[in-house]
């Protein structure tokens, strides 16, 4: 029987899982990219990062964005601010496939964010989920404790030295499922050139250490180039860009192609 949770089944199912990060608080943008992309099994999108630590979406836009997202039989998986409890609870409660929590930096952290995301006896979860079942296609209201209960995913990021220094630890707590790099922060709490020695080597420690416990790794890209060379590294989960990102290029693409002007295309460094 399969998961409930796209990301899930296809992290099981495929060689890879790509995403994409929403920063902007609407539903129609996500359905948008999301009815131009093959289903998931063919290499489409398994997951869409909603970004409520550094994306314009609150609280309020939990509920709408799941239900869009969920019900094009792909994953939202929710970023807050931090991880804390009520926080966790109110983007479970809105219909959230996942949680990911920012700045991990040791294996309590990660334990805490486990407990924040499970019911009693696992965890500490408060129980009353009336809308989060809208966001579950085929789950009905009395069957979502039973189907997903456990099969919400737990994601947190190792973004900072001492998350590396641990994260052999981190990647060993129990009900722990991915790993989450986050290469700009990384490379600022680091104090390491992005790109750099250092910062590769701090990846690449992230990576083994999630593999070796049973884990998924992943990390966040700035574009599909990124992207396929972390897949080729033996990621599990990438996103592949962030909403903004492709208006913006694609927007300046078209304008320099109104204007006839044969510029190549600058790289882009951030998001």
């Amino acid at each position: 029987m399969s998961s409930p949770i796209a990301l899930r089944s296809a992290l099981t199912a495929t060689p890879v899982s790509y995403g994409f990060w929403l920063t902007l608080p609407s539903a129609g943008v996500a359905r948008t990219i999301l009815r131009r992309s093959p289903q998931y099994t063919e290499g489409g999108f398994s997951w869409v990062l909603v970004d409520a630590e550094h994306g314009l979406i609150n609280d309020s836009h939990y509920y709408d964005l799941t239900n869009a997202i969920g019900h094009e039989g792909v994953s939202p998986i929710i970023r807050v601010p931090w991880p804390e409890e009520w926080m966790i609870k109110r983007a479970l409660d809105a219909g959230a496939h996942g949680i990911m929590t920012p700045m991990c930096h040791s294996a309590e952290d990660a334990a805490k964010v486990v407990s924040y995301c499970k019911y009693p006896p696992v965890g500490v979860r408060g129980y009353g989920p009336m809308f989060a079942p809208h966001a579950f296609p085929g789950v009905k209201p009395g069957e979502y404790d039973e189907k997903t209960h456990g099969e919400v995913l737990v994601i947190v990021q190792i973004e900072s030295r001492p998350g590396v220094e641990n994260v052999e630890n981190i990647a060993a707590v129990e009900g722990l499922d991915v790993l989450f790099i986050g290469p700009f922060d990384l490379a600022k709490q680091m104090r390491v050139t992005r790109g750099g020695e250092e910062h590769e080597a701090a990846i690449q420690r992230v990576l083994n250490a999630a593999k070796s416990s049973g884990k998924k790794a992943a990390i966040f890209c700035s574009d599909g180039d990124d992207a396929l060379r972390r897949v080729q590294q033996g990621f599990d989960m990438v996103s592949i860009t962030t909403d903004v990102a492709v208006f913006g290029d694609g927007m300046l693409r078209e304008l320099e192609k109104a204007k006839g002007s044969s510029k190549p295309e600058a790289k882009r460094e951030g998001y």
